[in-house]
């Protein structure tokens, strides 16, 4: 489920994984190692949901389908 949420937000963004990674917890490889089955911590999926609450948009946005 959380793997969905963040290939959707990246998707929306045209955002690469590795920027994704970076930003959301500080790994390059996040994504690609999650992709090949790493498990995580809760910490870091808390990090990572810390991340996607902060820069999602909601259906009041302002900026509408926005681009952040």
């Amino acid at each position: 489920m959380l793997m969905q949420r963040i290939e959707r937000y990246m998707r929306a963004r045209h955002m690469p994984p590795t920027r994704f990674g970076r930003e959301a917890v500080g790994d390059p490889n996040l994504i690609a190692q999650l992709r090949d089955g790493r498990e995580l911590r809760s910490a870091t999926a808390q990090r990572i949901l810390d991340y996607l609450e902060e820069n999602e948009c909601g259906e009041d946005c302002p900026c509408a389908r926005c681009s952040h």
